[in-house]
């Protein structure tokens, strides 16, 4: 996957700087072109301020505990190895659920977190947030956005918006405009304005159709840190014998998509907006 740098650097003062070193002022004029900057010096400009700070501060929002293990653990394990932050977003406490309580899902997300090598909030009721009641708010945004700008998100995962369940679809409306509202002054949002650079779907196990995905990420050896991760789920998918298939199928959506690019096991994510490559080197 692409790294990008923390949007916290100051790109305008970088150019300045840059132009500083001209000694002949009127090379810096024939640069800049009347304004128009050759597009391969401003790839190469933008690959420069990205050098040496590589980790990226990534949110991984799930409507209920499990959603982001069942979706994405794999790549949430790889990019964990990787060096990046990785902080796992509960909405609701899954509450009522057919299966185990409140304080069970607690335990068995807390294990499943640890799992991964990752750290895990929840915002629930007192955020408006409650399962199978899940609907798009201005309280609802904001108190999403919070969790943007105080933890600095560079990245944003979040369910695929084409999707069987409620609560999932409205999710991701939430998080969609928590990122715009984010970049926002004047407003009681806590921390300081942030505008995650990616927003990334994930397709989640209530998609009845088949995910028509925009790339593939390669999870050849953190497939089993998921599984484990989903299983540590004991109340759901280890006590309840309809749910012990969906493991089953888990690993073989996981191989069949690792057959499509050449690979063991892969995930499948969806974007919008385009995604934009400086080398071909990382591909498959």
């Amino acid at each position: 996957m692409p790294r990008h740098g923390r949007t916290r650097r100051d790109p305008g003062g970088s150019r300045l700087r840059r132009r500083g070193r001209h000694a002949d002022p009127g090379s810096a004029r024939r640069r800049r072109g009347g304004g128009v900057r050759d597009p391969a010096r401003r790839l190469e400009d933008r690959r420069l301020r990205r050098q040496g700070d590589s980790t990226m501060n990534m949110l991984v929002v799930g409507p209920h505990p499990d959603d982001q293990e069942l979706g994405m653990g794999g790549t949430i394990a790889k990019l964990v190895d990787a060096g990046h932050h990785v902080t796992l977003l509960d909405l609701t406490d899954g509450e009522p659920t057919p299966h185990g309580s409140p304080a069970i899902r607690a335990e068995e997300s807390a294990a499943a977190a640890s799992i991964l090598g990752v750290e895990r909030i929840m915002l629930g009721r007192e955020h408006g947030f409650v399962n199978r009641e899940v609907v798009h708010s201005v309280a609802c945004r904001h108190a999403v956005a919070g969790v943007i700008r105080t933890r600095e998100i560079d990245w944003i995962f979040c369910p695929d918006p084409v999707d069987a369940h409620p609560d999932h679809r409205a999710a991701t409306r939430i998080v969609e405009d928590a990122r715009f509202d984010s970049k926002l002054t004047k407003t009681d949002i806590p921390g300081s304005p942030r505008h995650p650079s990616r927003i990334i779907y994930y397709f989640c196990t209530h998609l009845k159709t088949i995910p028509d995905p925009s790339f593939l990420v390669d999870t050849t050896g953190f497939h089993d840190r998921k599984r484990d991760a989903v299983l540590a789920y004991a109340s759901q998918f280890k006590a309840h014998e309809g749910n012990r298939r969906i493991v089953d199928w888990l690993d073989a959506q996981a191989t069949f998509l690792g057959s499509r690019i050449g690979v063991k096991t892969a995930e499948a994510f969806r974007v919008i907006e385009p995604l934009g490559l400086s080398s071909l080197d990382g591909m498959i």
